[in-house]
């Protein structure tokens, strides 16, 4: 199935870019509520499913035996910006369980954010944007006795239970494809559909049953609190998520792919810009948190994804990003 055009950017009456999508909409049941495009074409989520990722922290009991509280489940599933909130609640999270930074594999990344790169641009593995999710491996590699230096490893423990649990919330059947992220993690292949009634499952996490239920669910709830240590200050994440008033939670993945949990309505959604377009990726995920009434179509951050200004170096309008979703 070809996907069709469901985000486009014009300048002045000219439609200059066209951005093909897949997206789904999904109950826990694996219903489908509404798609566009190729939803059964496995694609590789990247970022955008680190809480599937963090499941076993918590179904091992590894958080509870480590203390960890909100805060650290939050960064666990984070992107982050690089923010001095961001290392410095990492590196005390390494400390904490007796490591360092030393201790990750996600490689030195330089700084996105703003504040921290006016001072120093030097690449360091704490400003990896997933050295949250990391440092949660760590965690969860200590506490199964595992080699932490192992802990990317498909055949290892930590990696074991990530497929295990991954295969069962995606509906996807083992042996699991995947390929090597930017921090160097396995990042396992799932359809559309399926990630999107992963999401879902998240959002009615009574339909996982007690462990893995509660554990989705305080997921879920850290990250809605913490939507700052999510993300960081100008993410789409964190204005999507701030703009729902934690009703929602959304999360971004590298090259076009967009999650979103709903828990008033047990809705989950995830989206794929085919060709990766990340401006795109944000408007199509606005588009369809208003979908499912997650947000008010009249908000100010609705409506700056969803019909973007795209201005010159001298600020004058040219032209606008827009969802041709119907």
């Amino acid at each position: 199935m070809s996907n069709p055009i469901l985000v486009e950017t014009t300048r002045g009456p000219i439609v200059e870019n066209r951005h093909h999508a897949a997206a789904a909409i999904c109950t826990a049941s694996g219903s489908i509520v509404e798609a566009w495009g190729d939803i059964d074409t496995a694609i590789l989520p990247r970022s955008a499913i680190k809480m599937i990722q963090a499941l076993p922290l918590l179904e091992t009991g590894a958080a509870d035996a480590m203390g960890l509280g909100d805060q650290h489940l939050a960064l666990a599933c984070a992107s982050h910006q690089g923010a001095a909130v961001h290392t410095d609640a990492v590196a005390a999270w390494l400390s904490s369980v007796k490591l360092s930074p030393d201790h990750l594999l996600c490689g030195p990344q330089p700084p996105r954010d703003p504040a921290v790169k006016a001072i120093d641009r030097t690449a360091t593995r704490l400003l990896n944007n997933c050295s949250g999710k990391h440092t949660g491996f760590l965690t969860l590699a200590l506490h199964l006795g595992a080699d932490p230096s192992g802990y990317l490893l498909p055949d290892e423990p930590v990696q074991k239970a990530i497929q295990a649990a991954f295969a069962e919330v995606t509906d996807t059947q083992a042996p699991l494809v995947y390929g090597t992220d930017g921090c160097s993690a396995p990042n396992y292949a799932a359809s559309l559909k399926g990630l999107a009634g992963a999401m879902a499952r998240f959002a009615a996490p009574d339909t996982l049953g007690p462990v893995r239920g509660a554990a989705a669910g305080r997921l879920v709830a850290a990250m809605a609190a913490h939507p700052v240590l999510v993300s960081g200050e100008g993410r789409a994440c964190l204005a999507l998520t701030t703009a729902t008033e934690g009703r929602a939670v959304v999360k971004t993945g590298a090259d076009g792919v967009f999650t979103g949990i709903y828990p008033e309505k047990g809705l989950g959604f995830c989206l794929k810009i085919q060709d990766g377009h990340v401006p795109a990726c944000e408007s199509l995920c606005a588009a369809l948190l208003v979908r499912i009434g997650a947000l008010d179509r009249n908000h100010p951050t609705a409506r700056h994804y969803l019909n973007t200004e795209i201005k010159n170096f001298n600020g004058e309008v040219t032209g606008e990003r827009r969802v041709t979703l119907s």
